[in-house]
This record gives structure tokens, C-alpha cells and sequence, in this order.
């Protein structure tokens, strides 16, 4: 029973950092966009599909830069191995959603990655890439 609930844990563990790790590469994307913000205001994608589509390239390039960095996975393959490319994106989406509310409500400029699903597109770009290429 124990073993069962230190597993549960550093399941819960794996997800919450494997989240963060993404959410960070996509907050440093953000900050990037807003660097060159000028520049990125002109190219505004009003079709969703390629939105989201663009989003995960992006985040797949960010994903295999991370490699470069950090080769090797964030954590070792557990039972529920793969979770993660559902669990982290989805809680890198609720983050940029997060990021992107408290934006409107100062009246400040919000960009689309700071919406659910071009965050969670970003983040599944990220998980995809490190999912199959971490050695």
C-alpha cells in the first residue's frame, strides 16, 4: 500500500514539474513575442486550426532546443509512462489562460499564446518532442 501511494506521489510530482517546465519555456516565448512585439502585431493568425498548429511547431522547435540543454528525460519513466503529454499541456494551457485573464483585467495587450489552446499547443509541441527524443 505504501509503495502504490510513493508512486501516486511522484506521478503527481512528475506532472506538476514537467508542467512548470513547459509553462517556463512558454512564458519566455511570451516574453520574446512581446520583446519584438511590433513585429508580431502585424502577423495577428485569425484561423484558429493554424493558429494552433503554428503554436505547436513552435513548440516542438522549443522542445528540441530544450534538448540541447537538458538531454536526458526531467524524470524517469514511471509506471503511467506518457501522462504527460496529456496532463502537462493541459495544465501549461490553464497557466497561459491564467496569464492571459489577469492581462485583460490590468487592460494590458494580450497575445494569442496567452489563451488555453495556443498555450496547450505550445506545451504539447514541448512534450511531444521531449517524449520521444529524451534519451
Amino acid at each position: 500500500m505504501g509503495d502504490l501511494l510513493l508512486e501516486l506521489l511522484f506521478l503527481f510530482l512528475e506532472l506538476v514539474f514537467e508542467a512548470l517546465f513547459e509553462f517556463a519555456l512558454a512564458a519566455i516565448f511570451d516574453l520574446l513575442v512581446r520583446a519584438f512585439a511590433a513585429f508580431f502585431e502585424s502577423i495577428e493568425i485569425n484561423n484558429s486550426i493554424l493558429a494552433f498548429t503554428g503554436y505547436t511547431l513552435l513548440g516542438a522547435a522549443a522542445g528540441a532546443l530544450s534538448l540541447f540543454i537538458i538531454p536526458h528525460p526531467l524524470f524517469r519513466p514511471s509506471r503511467f509512462h506518457g501522462i504527460s503529454l496529456l496532463a502537462s499541456p493541459v495544465l501549461t494551457g490553464l497557466g497561459m489562460w491564467q496569464l492571459g485573464l489577469s492581462l485583460r483585467t490590468k487592460a494590458r495587450t494580450v497575445h494569442q499564446i496567452e489563451s488555453f489552446w495556443n498555450g496547450f499547443a505550445f506545451a504539447l509541441g514541448v512534450a511531444l518532442v521531449r517524449f520521444y527524443f529524451a534519451k
